[in-house]
């Protein structure tokens, strides 16, 4: 109950009782609306600025998760690419070392999908953290790629494993005659004296010299590719296609054991030693081509030759000296 309020009127020489107009009251009032709203608006400041709203509370809580969770991935991501390194360290120094196969290059391995639209439409949405999702699925796109590079590899080698009892049977392993005592070999690949036109020449094999007759054999298993006659050049000669890119030439011989189609196993008599096309003495000249390549023979007597063996035919190979073809 408000008090009543009195005053003194010196023409009555009384005190009269105060009555309040209506508009002494509507300003009272807007004078306690406006000092109680400037009070509520300085606490709501003062408790906004200090004190999180239950909302709030709520969306901070579930950004700190995000984050959380953001970080768990990147992390797993990070292991990922890690473990993915190993395998492809082990496949490309172990693995393909062990099946000569060629190692990936990283051009390859780590080679991105293209496209600068590629995550547009997460750049469209306009998000405040747009660059962290972005650097998450680049980081995913990355490993994703390299897992399908690593899968293919694991497909290439294991079709290699199953081949490789037939590779290794196939590789031109052994010498094509007989030669215990080491003296057979005359000469070597590389640059050589041609015996009739005098001139340092590339000698594209090994020669064995033996006598007339003396029986050759396949070095590998394969098919009979070839067998020709010519009046100059290998004269009597035979090629085996071993597969695998290897193909093997036995020159200057006598006459020929097999067939075209023929199917040989390694140690099998193919012909026999002759003094046939540009030949100075009886002998075989022998070649092993890789891909297409000439290679020197004497890199792949490895079946039939003991350690201390296999050094001296090197060191014979390596002399340089005129050949017999």
């Amino acid at each position: 109950m408000s008090r009543i309020k009195y005053y003194y009127d010196p023409k009555t020489c009384k005190y009269e009782r105060y009555v309040r107009s209506k508009w002494d009251i509507t300003l009272n009032s807007l004078g306690f609306l406006s000092l109680a709203s400037l009070l509520a608006v300085g606490i709501l400041i003062v408790f906004s600025h200090y004190f999180d709203s239950p909302k709030e509370l709520l969306l901070k809580r579930e950004n700190k998760e995000l984050k959380l969770y953001y970080d768990l991935m990147d992390q797993e991501i990070g292991r990922l690419t890690a473990m993915m390194e190993d395998l492809q360290e082990r496949d490309d120094n172990l693995y393909r070392v062990i099946f000569e196969s060629e190692p990936i290059p990283n051009s390859v391995r780590r080679a991105g999908y293209g496209g600068t639209d590629r995550f547009q439409e997460i750049k469209d949405k306009g998000l405040n953290q747009e660059k962290m999702i972005i650097s998450v699925m680049e980081k995913l796109e990355s490993l994703k790629k390299q897992m399908f590079v690593q899968s293919r590899s694991y497909d290439e080698l294991s079709e290699t494993a199953l081949n490789k009892e037939e590779y290794w049977a196939s590789i031109p392993a052994i010498q094509p005659i007989h030669n215990e005592e080491l003296n057979r070999l005359a000469s070597g690949y590389g640059m050589r004296i041609h015996p009739i036109l005098k001139v340092r020449k590339m000698h594209t094999g090994v020669d064995f010299s033996a006598p007339k007759g003396t029986p050759i054999y396949v070095t590998g298993d394969g098919v009979v590719k070839t067998v020709r006659t010519e009046f100059g050049g290998y004269g009597k000669h035979i090629e085996i296609d071993h597969g695998f890119g290897f193909v093997t030439r036995y020159a200057h011989m006598n006459d020929f054991g097999v067939k075209v189609g023929q199917r040989v196993k390694r140690g099998d008599q193919i012909g026999t030693v002759g003094n046939t096309g540009s030949s100075t003495a009886p002998h075989v000249h022998y070649e092993v081509i890789k891909d297409g390549k000439y290679m020197n023979p004497v890199n792949y007597f490895f079946k039939d030759l003991e350690p201390a063996e296999f050094d001296k035919i090197l060191e014979l190979a390596s002399r340089e000296n005129q050949s017999l073809s």
